[in-house]
């Protein structure tokens, strides 16, 4: 198949607190990009390095969000799915083709494709977990300036044990993921008080 190709991966479907984060990329063949791997194996001065080649040399990035009250709506599968389905629709060229890493794929009137571990195979792909881990790893910076007690800043939501302190001490903010079971469950224990 020929013409643009549309590479799309998330970031934010394992934690507990903060939005899904989907991206959309389509790499200019003339300008590349070195670098570029699963947003994972990088460190993340270089994912901010390489995000920010992303978005000077890329023909089209767009990112989609699913707020945690969609997550809570409708699961984090299809708000996920939804994220992405944002991102690619936010592109500004249509692509002839969508690549996207896993086994899942969004509604969308465009032809796609599921590639299991293309973050690592599939350079679009690649750059669009960077973008999604970099647009994450901002967000949770300013959920961490909004809500200091939960040290955002440096596990991301996920459920460190630091995290998961926070929250047996603090309870849930409005960040958290109420249909996740730490935190339902630490509502459920206030519930019960």
């Amino acid at each position: 198949m020929r013409g643009l190709v549309a590479g799309v991966d998330e970031a934010g479907r394992g934690p507990l607190a903060g939005p899904v984060v989907a991206a959309a990329v389509i790499l200019d063949p003339g300008r590349r990009i070195r670098g570029l791997a699963d947003s994972k194996t990088l460190t993340p001065e270089r994912r901010e390095e390489l995000a920010e080649a992303i978005h000077a040399k890329a023909l089209c990035v767009a990112v989609g969000v699913a707020s945690v009250e969609e997550i809570d709506s409708i699961n984090i599968l299809q708000a996920t799915l939804l994220a992405m389905r944002r991102a690619v629709l936010d592109l500004r060229c249509v692509p002839a083709k969508v690549m996207v890493d896993g086994n899942q794929l969004p509604l969308l009137p465009l032809y796609c494709e599921a590639v299991i571990g293309g973050d690592a195979t599939v350079k679009a792909i690649s750059a669009a977990s960077i973008v999604a881990k970099v647009h994450r790893d901002r967000l949770c910076l300013l959920l961490d300036a909004l809500h200091p007690e939960y040290g955002f800043a440096s596990h991301k939501g996920y459920a460190t044990p630091e995290h998961l302190a926070a929250l047996r001490v603090f309870g849930a903010c409005s960040a958290h993921r109420r249909s996740f079971a730490p935190v339902r469950e630490r509502l459920d224990s206030d519930w019960l008080q």
